[in-house]
């Protein structure tokens, strides 16, 4: 094999990035999909006396502003202009949560620009392997491990989703926000519109969801492997 150093390292650019293409895909298709149609049913109604279909209304906007491709400056409009079900001359939200929205959306923006760009690297290392046929196997190993690297990394999220939850989440607002910016009253709209169960429960899909798709790389790694083992060892003994 030609330029060994060169082909592991391709290859193992390849397996470490794996998992996060497989896991901001997840999160890019999770928001994409209508959501707060899925999860409201399934929590407790506001508490203080929004409807159902006034929750879903107003939530699904907030989730719109969010994959809205407008920079976040104008972006943010959609959701200053969004008003109180019981009292239409106040914003639905206050100064505190439009700012912790514009956090959000800068974070989301960044999610898709690397999920894109880490796709594109992908998409390069499996042809740089798959264009040559002696390092197709090299390729084949990448995907496997790539999808086993997955598999370990998101059952460790899982987890640690499931044993510690409230630790979780804490973690990870701590680790992508500022202090003190993301932590509201009962009583704001973004804790009415989005309480922590639902935030729970969009955990357990999204590492749910990527843990499946990396068992499901894992998979057509390994065959894959096999089968192009199989087919330079026949074409050899020709």
């Amino acid at each position: 094999m030609k330029q060994p150093l060169l082909v592991n390292s391709i290859k193992w650019i390849m397996i470490l990035i794996m998992p996060w293409v497989l896991g901001f895909g997840v999160v890019t298709a999770v928001i994409a999909w209508d959501y707060p149609a899925f999860e409201y049913p399934r929590i407790e109604s506001d508490r203080y006396g929004w409807t159902d279909e006034q929750r879903y209304e107003l939530g699904k906007a907030t989730l719109d502003y969010i994959q809205s491709p407008l920079p976040v400056d104008e972006a943010i409009v959609q959701l200053e202009e969004l008003r109180l079900p019981e009292d239409p001359e106040k914003p639905l939200y206050n100064e505190r949560e439009i700012k912790h929205m514009v956090d959000v959306k800068v974070l989301f923006d960044q999610i898709q620009r690397l999920f894109w760009f880490l796709l594109v690297v992908t998409i390069l290392c499996l042809i740089y392997f798959f264009a040559q046929p002696d390092l197709r196997i090299a390729g084949a190993d990448g995907i496997f491990k790539g999808g086993i690297a997955t598999v370990i990394l998101l059952t460790g999220i899982g987890a640690f989703i499931g044993i510690g939850w409230s630790l979780f989440f804490v973690y990870f607002h701590e680790l992508l926000f500022p202090p003190g910016t993301w932590t509201f009253y009962y009583t704001d709209s973004l804790i009415r519109l989005f309480p922590e169960k639902f935030w729970f429960d969009i955990g357990v899909i999204i590492s749910v969801t990527a843990l499946i798709d990396g068992i499901i790389v894992a998979i057509i790694g390994y065959y894959l492997r096999r089968y192009i083992a199989v087919a330079m060892v026949a074409m050899n003994r020709s």
